[in-house]
């Protein structure tokens, strides 16, 4: 069974929801049968590449907040992102264009690194103060997660590379009603929206794994069967 998941990694509720889901998912039986692929969502698609900044007076100008009240806001999510054992800068990260990040998201999915790099990418966006908006601070942490380095810088120099695929996922969200990131698709027919609870996504797959996998209904007849007692013999 397939679950796929619509994130940004400017986003830190999709930091803080990909590990509930992955919690969420270990505590589920048949794990080792999940598919899980990750897909693009831009939170800013509009901003201009080269307009990179500080979180603390983006969010402050976006939600119409003083400085103070956004570095409570800030301080919120950290205490979230605290309680699932990751490392959380409340202040001094910076914000900026993701599009260029998805691309080699893409190339890392082409590579079988993907979860890898976004992990990496997260990590480094939210708790290390390393600027995954700097195209050779994206290289070093693509490395990290298992990709070569001239292959990186060459779909970085390119900007039709992976754009097709990135816009494909975005128009897919739209078409599937997503507007907000996190949102996580199970098999095509159950949709979660948000870093929710980790047992909330284990009852989800339950569901949609019983959905996916109906039980079987036996037809009974009066033909012969063997048993553990044995074979009936006919009269």
């Amino acid at each position: 069974m397939r679950v796929e998941i619509w994130s940004d990694i400017a986003c830190p509720w999709c930091y803080i929801g990909k590990a509930r889901f992955e919690k969420g998912l270990a505590e589920f039986a048949h794990r080792d049968d999940i598919e899980v692929v990750h897909r693009s969502f831009e939170l800013d698609p509009s901003r201009p590449k080269g307009d990179i900044g500080p979180v603390i007076p983006m969010l402050a100008k976006k939600y119409g907040r003083t400085i103070e009240e956004a570095r409570e806001m800030e301080a919120h999510v950290a205490s979230n992102a605290h309680a699932e054992g990751l490392g959380y800068l409340a202040d001094g990260r910076d914000h900026g264009n993701t599009f260029d990040i998805h691309r080699v998201l893409h190339l890392a999915k082409a590579r079988g690194r993907q979860s890898e790099l976004l992990d990496l990418a997260y990590r480094a966006n939210f708790a290390e103060e390393r600027s995954v908006f700097d195209a050779e601070v994206l290289v070093e942490i693509a490395v990290a997660a298992g990709l070569d380095a001239d292959e990186v810088r060459t779909v970085l120099a390119d900007e039709n590379a992976y754009a097709d695929e990135v816009r494909a996922d975005e128009r897919e969200a739209a078409e599937l009603g997503a507007n907000a990131v996190p949102f996580f698709v199970l098999d095509r027919k159950y949709g979660i929206s948000g870093g929710q609870p980790a047992e909330v996504f284990t009852q989800a797959l339950e569901q949609a794994w019983r959905a996916h996998t109906p039980a079987l209904k036996i037809v009974e007849g009066d033909a012969e069967a063997c048993g553990p007692e044995g074979c009936e013999v006919p009269r």
